[in-house]
């Protein structure tokens, strides 16, 4: 069978209201105008006219004039072009590229002497072969080749080089262009439709900003009131949408029903009976074309806006609003400058508490809370006044015995349901308010980490939208900064949207007192910003911080202007060289100075030396082969309580990962995001090294403290509120908190020396005779050091090897 020819070759919008069609070859020279209409709803246009030559020549870069082919560009779609400096050359096949460079028949002219103006060449028709298709391009005298924009109706993209298609059997005669009528507003879905008696061929319209400012301000999920249920989905390209529902989640007894929509972007059903607690998913059926869709008819999509699930896969679970009110009185958390934050993940804690727990309740939220509440807890015992969770939203482990970190969110609303214990009923609603309501009445702040660069497996939103909620590649495929296989498409007002009214839906439903923000740089600026601005609406002590980073860039500076905290990596790596004795004088200063030159204000920075990625703190410095801390040496740990002293002593927010303090280990292995038998904590280590979590645990209380005001400062660090002494030649240093009185606050001095040598550090200005010391790398006494205190002068500090020190001024 002889393949057919399509008719349209490509469409695209110009404006609002007008776009351009191309004919393929075949069909280029008919004289009357195509029967072209536009979709879905096949609307005639207002007007359909025939580009001129010239026209043509603006979009393909070519036309034909009498004896000669023309090759033109727009000096403003190249701001090198503008200064005048810069000539021009057309490359191509029938002139071995580069080799045009200098050579005046192939050099383009400006045609006026106008900044922004077009640049033409004019080749007689001889010197280019017209028995086929041949690529083209422009390119300076600098050897720079111009790029080929994405809207050229004759790019094309091989081995990842973009360029333009010379076809001589094109002249001008097949591109049009359309105009919509007045009152036609585009929302992205549009189609070219070419019908006749003979044929209906259906072209998509590309993706264009049209598609990606579509939006409906409507409710969306199952939502219901009274005696009846509404679905409502939003899914602007989609052809068909029907929702599946039962009270079985194998879809056993399900009822499938179409559902309308009037603007052909929101589908809507109103079902005349109140289906709380009914298992639901929807089937979305579209025109695959381009690779900018991904719809399957087949699939059981899971509604973006369930606020229960079953899995990863679904089906979602109708949520009556009573089951989700409102919390009337809303936590306060702690002032950004008192927080001392501890990174966990739900069932890493609860799994060997040394409490009675059943299997199911170490799995989850239950066993957790239990853990929380018991006498001798870890959490309470550690003295921290805020936990940040690792991720909690539905994630995709196939089952719920697996473990998994979290980071690949399949659903936004719904907590995980592998952490309740009765996920079929939604359990997992009243498990999470309850844990977080528990952690409040500890005084404790919950910040939950939440993934919006990426989504899971299976990827729901794809078969909802590919392009408008995902950046594509200029082959369509998914980007991939995140390192996880896709990134979000933040910016559109529904992704924003999403974001913002799931996170919303945390604060609202279960009380949360912040987020952290994974690979914010995906995010974005604008989008942060937003976020920003709403919640704080909510909640106006809400805590924001910000990975600020990913594969494509790194936004710390940038979060500067915003309320968003940052984790600091920097501080991160340079503290485990310094301790090591690979540090510098400028290390001591900038971070224990809350990072200058990239935060606004002290709590800007969030200071941490391990978290769940990587190797965790211990495996990084210990002496042990293969990265292995799992039985530390003497060095080991006092270089670990050389770090807390600095950590908990730094201006900026102290984070330490649960466990640190008991010098866990995660036998030398890097990423153990689905090693739950590692990652567990092992709470016998509180007895093995009790000296080390007890030194951890004062250093916690003191900084929380009102003698540990000086190092909690309230917004930007005055000048001379630190003074550094160092040794020289060495990076031992002695720091002087509040040295300008400017805080009411008592003075404290901490020194530090990571080398195996002495230091002696003269500060005769802080007249060392007179300070108090309280704290040592061992021992931490509020009264006083009763002995083996650090050796002092009238000018100068003493340091041992391997020592640290704090002191009382006065």
């Amino acid at each position: 069978m002889a393949k057919k020819t399509r008719r349209i070759a490509h469409a695209f919008w110009e404006t609002r209201d007008t776009g351009l069609v191309i004919l393929s070859e075949n069909w280029a020279c008919t004289t009357a105008l195509p029967p072209l209409l536009l979709g879905p709803l096949n609307l005639a246009f207002s007007k359909l006219e025939r580009l001129s030559p010239v026209d043509c020549g603006r979009y393909c870069r070519y036309y034909r004039h009498k004896n000669c082919w023309v090759f033109t560009i727009l000096s403003s779609r190249y701001p090198q072009l503008l200064d005048r400096k810069v000539r021009v050359f057309l490359g191509g096949d029938f002139n071995h590229w580069g080799d045009a460079i200098g050579k005046p028949e192939w050099e383009l002219k400006p045609i006026s002497d106008d900044a922004e103006t077009s640049y033409e060449l004019r080749v007689p028709l001889k010197q280019i072969p017209t028995d086929g298709k041949f690529a083209f391009k422009f390119v300076t005298d600098r050897g720079d080749w111009l790029d080929v924009p994405d809207s050229a109706p004759n790019r094309v993209t091989k081995a990842g080089v973009a360029n333009f298609i010379f076809n001589p059997q094109q002249t001008g005669s097949h591109i049009f262009r359309f105009h919509t009528s007045k009152d036609y507003e585009p929302v992205g879905n549009e189609k070219i439709v070419w019908r006749d008696d003979q044929v209906e061929e259906i072209h998509e319209l590309p993706h264009t900003q049209f598609l990606t400012a579509a939006q409906t301000d409507q409710a969306l999920g199952a939502l219901v009131e009274g005696g009846s249920t509404t679905f409502r989905l939003f899914a602007p390209r989609a052809s068909a949408v029907k929702v599946e529902y039962g009270r079985t989640a194998d879809a056993s007894d399900a009822v499938i029903q179409a559902l309308g929509t009037e603007d052909g972007r929101t589908w809507e059903l109103r079902v005349p009976e109140n289906l709380d607690g009914y298992f639901y998913s929807y089937r979305i059926d579209g025109t695959n074309a381009e690779g900018t869709t991904h719809f399957d008819a087949s699939f059981a999509v899971l509604d973006p806006y369930a606020k229960a699930c079953l899995g990863c896969r679904g089906p979602g679970i109708i949520v009556a609003p009573e089951r989700m009110p409102k919390v009337a009185q809303p936590f306060t958390p702690p002032a950004w400058h008192d927080l001392v934050i501890l990174e966990g993940h739900v069932r890493d804690l609860a799994a060997h508490a040394p409490i009675d727990l059943s299997a199911e309740e170490r799995m989850g939220y239950t066993g957790l809370r239990k853990w929380l509440r018991a006498e001798g807890s870890y959490l309470k015992e550690i003295g921290v006044n805020a936990v940040e969770l690792q991720p909690i939203q539905e994630f995709d482990n196939p089952t719920r015995e697996d473990y998994h970190w979290g980071y690949m969110t399949v659903n936004y609303f719904s907590p995980e349901s592998s952490y309740a214990l009765a996920p079929e009923r939604a359990s997992q609603i009243e498990e999470l308010r309850a844990l977080v309501q528990d952690f409040h009445q500890e005084d404790i702040a919950v910040i939950l980490d939440v993934v919006y660069n990426h989504v899971g497996e299976p990827n729901h939103l794809l078969f909802i939208d590919k392009f408008y909620y995902f950046h594509l590649d200029g082959a369509n495929d998914l980007l991939n900064w995140s390192g996880c296989g896709n990134d979000l498409r933040c910016n559109t007002p529904m992704g924003r949207r999403l974001i913002i009214d799931s996170l919303k839906h945390l604060v609202e439903t279960y009380d949360v007192d912040g987020f952290r923000f994974d690979l914010a740089e995906l995010i974005g600026i604008e989008v942060l910003r937003e976020i920003e601005v709403e919640l704080k609406k909510i909640k106006p002590s809400l805590i924001l911080i910000a990975e600020p980073w990913s594969f494509r860039g790194h936004i710390q500076k940038e979060l500067q202007e915003t309320g968003f905290a940052s984790w600091n990596d920097g501080y991160r790596d340079c503290i485990a060289k310094y301790v090591c004795g690979e540090g510098s004088q400028d290390i001591v200063r900038h971070f224990m100075a809350a990072s200058p030159g990239t935060t606004r204000f002290a709590a800007q920075t969030i200071n941490y030396t391990e978290s769940h990625d990587d190797h965790c703190w211990l495996d990084r410095i210990t002496e042990r082969p293969e990265n292995d801390g799992r039985d530390p040496t003497l060095l080991d740990r006092r270089r670990t309580h050389l770090m807390a002293s600095m950590l908990f002593a730094s201006l900026g927010v102290p984070m330490l990962s649960a466990g640190q303090d008991f010098l866990r280990s995660k036998h030398g292995i890097s990423n153990t995001y689905q090693r739950g038998d590692i990652n567990a904590l092992d709470y016998n280590r509180r007895f093995v090294y009790s000296g080390t979590h007890g030194y951890f645990r004062e250093w916690i209380r003191f900084r929380r403290s009102a003698l540990g005001k000086a190092l909690r400062v309230d917004g930007g660090l005055p000048e001379g509120y630190l003074k550094f002494f160092f040794a020289e030649g060495s990076s031992g240093a002695v720091v002087c908190f509040n040295a300008d009185g400017s805080a009411d606050a008592p003075q404290l001095v901490y020194a530090i020396n990571p080398h195996l040598e002495y230091a002696d550090i003269a500060c005769p200005e802080l007249r060392p005779k007179a300070l108090k010391q309280i704290a040592d790398q061992e021992r931490f006494c509020l009264e006083g050091l009763g002995s083996a205190r650090i050796p002092l002068s009238e000018t100068n500090i003493h340091l041992p090897p391997l020592s640290c020190g704090l002191w009382l001024v006065g």
